[in-house]
């Protein structure tokens, strides 16, 4: 059985807390066609994982960026109570055992977006970092090392769960442990410590040395 021990859990969110791709496929539809981006643009550039801001700034030119993120954040807003945001399979109880202060919910949404689509779902994580708190995206290593700095935990002592190859790189250039869910890419894509489905497949126990995560039999 792998086990993997730590002194904070670092989570991603949508995709690996909450499943919100049908919501953002209706969001970044609806802008794309408001903002004269083809498939072929998208399919172009690296999407999942990343905040939307470099994602735009990749698809405009940079006059028409910062209004365009404004947008693409509106929409995505807009749209949480239409359906397409929930928690996924083992999240509730993932999280359920954990103190507050040792882990955290690291996004590349902005505050406003994470805030919208936690509440829909009543998740409300002690330590939030958003693209808001940052100046690198994902898979640059900042925002994990921004969260590790907020619980007072060392990198080297974080386990990050991401289902995002961006979000695995951030988190091995941080120098953290990875977990990585296939909800959202297939298991050869990922690069991770560990792969499991989603977080049903694994369990937290808090010890006096820590937290040990294990994967279920």
């Amino acid at each position: 059985m792998t086990i993997l021990h730590a002194d904070a859990l670092l989570f991603d969110n949508d995709g690996t807390l909450l499943s919100s791709q049908e919501s953002g496929i209706r969001s970044w539809t609806a802008w794309a066609h408001e903002h004269g981006v083809t498939r072929e643009q998208f399919a172009a550039i690296e999407l999942h994982g990343r905040p939307s801001a470099e994602i735009v700034a990749d698809l405009l030119p940079p006059e028409r960026v910062p209004a365009a993120v404004a947008r693409i954040e509106d929409l995505e807003v807009e749209d949480v109570p239409h359906g397409g945001v929930g928690t996924l399979p083992g999240t509730r109880e993932f999280l359920q055992g954990l103190p507050a202060g040792r882990w955290a919910v690291v996004t590349s949404a902005s505050r406003r977006l994470a805030e919208a689509r936690l509440a829909w779902v009543g998740l409300a994580p002690t330590t939030l970092i958003t693209a808001d708190d940052i100046t690198r995206g994902k898979p640059d290593p900042e925002p994990y090392l921004l969260a590790a700095k907020a619980l007072g935990v060392d990198p080297s002592r974080c386990v990050v769960f991401e289902d995002a190859p961006a979000g695995l790189r951030s988190g091995r250039a941080a120098g953290m442990r990875t977990v990585a869910l296939t909800t959202t890419c297939p298991a050869h894509e990922l690069e991770a410590d560990l792969v499991v489905p989603d977080l049903s497949a694994l369990s937290a126990q808090v010890t006096p040395d820590g937290i040990a995560v294990s994967r279920l039999a």
